[in-house]
């Protein structure tokens, strides 16, 4: 059982991709940026704003799927200036209970979608 999630009007995707994919008890949650929900624009700025706009971003998606942060099992963090990792890793561990943290990979990049500086993609349990 596949479903195919988007969110309608908000993040529009700006290629060819679903917001989420629910392939039976997981969520594959397509990689996040600091993009403005309503226009879709990336938010430039300091790499602490752009990753709190990059979860909050998640969420939105998680939500509209029906379910949460508490349900991750996977995540990779994608960063353009590695020298930025701590400052990330704050932002991120935040909204994360600290007992309930996901498996992670995060890689340096030269470069992503939208010229942002961080993108995050999730990996999901919904199961019981």
């Amino acid at each position: 059982m596949l479903e195919y999630i988007t969110l309608p009007n908000t993040l529009p995707p700006v290629a060819p991709y679903s917001h989420a994919v629910r392939a039976g008890d997981f969520l594959f949650i397509t990689g996040q940026l600091s993009e403005d929900p309503e226009t879709g624009e990336i938010v430039r700025g300091p790499i602490a704003e752009q990753t709190k706009q990059v979860m909050e971003n998640l969420k939105l998606v998680l939500q509209h799927a029906g379910t949460g942060l508490d349900k991750v099992v996977m995540s990779r963090i994608f960063i353009t200036d590695f020298r930025e990792y701590q400052t990330v890793n704050e932002i991120y561990s935040a909204y994360f209970p600290a007992n309930r943290l996901p498996s992670r990979t995060t890689v340096g990049v030269i470069g992503l979608a939208g010229l942002g500086d961080v993108e995050i993609d999730l990996i999901v349990y919904c199961g019981d």
